[in-house]
């Protein structure tokens, strides 16, 4: 924490901080010898008279009463990154962006309003790169009446914890009403290191199509025209299956390949033949495939919650690079009918 140079102490930030990066020392709990001192770093979205709000990583808003602080300074906005390629949050958003296309697609200024009748919150809500061009309340009014002339929820998709990501943005939609619904990670990881896993049982059979086969395991059922036309977009996609004895695969996976970027989805395993190396065989099979079309880097998306997944991707190198979320429009229909996120 900020010391002065007498060694004690110091709180060292003001209003005009708002926006930056800080780490903030309080005392909570009781007054004196009994309190106990906690340490918070995010981001200052907000400071009035008597309370800031930081911002943490995963999108978690904490409010701090002024007259608890101790000590607290602006940190460096991008902490330096000990794995994974170097990238932006404004790169692995387009980069994962053109993974998961919409089947219509709107801008208003530099937020892309996307639509794909339902099929997932990322290829059915508004992705923010940049000013709107028009004041926020009437951006998201906008908004929802795009989404509603569809019949859809709206949605906004925000990230948080990387450098140029919208934690302030995360502030103002919490502010009117918007609420967070689902929270996950984008983590990224060398390709090669992915390629270069051994393979587990059974071989993968890599087409540019997703047929009947993969679509029977894969976790969405009854998969429309429109889900198949989101499945198969992107720059260069691939689906990888381990063949099985029923009439459904063993083990899928998807890959799109975009420059320099291998991005992962859809790795499901069956039931029965989880923790054999299914998974580690498809991806492997996927990344050889990347590497062949002269992709380096890879990223993946993974649920908060999903412990199993996050340990298998931190075994194959991968760590978490941003948290993204989805609010959802105040008073709007939820989404909670199954939707996915990948």
């Amino acid at each position: 924490m900020e010391m002065s140079a007498a060694g004690r102490l110091e709180v060292r930030l003001t209003a005009a901080d708002v926006g930056k990066r800080v780490s903030v020392r309080r005392l909570t709990g009781a007054s004196g010898t009994e309190g106990k001192f906690t340490d918070t770093v995010g981001v200052l979205t907000s400071w009035d008279d008597d309370v800031l709000v930081i911002t943490k990583r995963d999108g978690e808003s904490v409010p701090i009463a002024r007259a608890s602080l101790v000590a607290g300074k602006v940190v460096p906005a991008a902490p330096a990154r000990r794995r994974g390629p170097a990238a932006s949050y404004e790169e692995l958003a387009r980069v994962s962006a053109r993974a998961w296309r919409p089947v219509e697609s709107e801008w208003l200024g530099r937020w892309e309003l996307r639509a794909a009748s339902g099929f997932t919150r990322r290829a059915n809500s508004v992705l923010p790169l940049g000013d709107p061009g028009v004041p926020l309340d009437e951006a998201l009014a906008a908004v929802r009446r795009w989404y509603g002339a569809r019949g859809l929820p709206a949605y906004v998709q925000t990230a948080t914890g990387g450098e140029g990501t919208q934690e302030l943005l995360c502030a103002e939609l919490e502010r009117r009403g918007w609420v967070r619904e689902v929270t996950a990670e984008l983590w990224t990881g060398a390709l090669a290191r992915v390629a270069d896993l051994r393979d587990g049982p059974g071989a993968v059979v890599l087409s540019r199509t997703a047929d009947d086969g993969w679509l029977a395991r894969y976790q969405r059922k009854g998969v429309s025209d429109v889900a198949l036309r989101v499945l198969g977009g992107g720059p260069s996609v691939w689906f990888a299956a381990v063949p099985g004895a029923g009439g459904a695969p063993d083990a899928i996976g998807r890959l799109v390949v975009d420059g320099r970027w291998a991005g992962f989805a859809a790795v499901e395993v069956a039931p029965e033949r989880r923790r054999q190396g299914l998974a580690t065989t498809v991806m492997a099979a996927l990344a050889r495939q990347a590497l062949a079309e002269g992709a380096s880097a890879a990223w993946l998306q993974v649920e908060t919650e999903n412990a199993g997944a996050r340990e298998l991707y931190a075994r194959m190198g991968f760590s978490a690079h941003h948290a993204y979320h989805h609010y959802r429009e105040p008073d709007g229909p939820s989404s909670a009918d199954g939707t996915r996120l990948c």
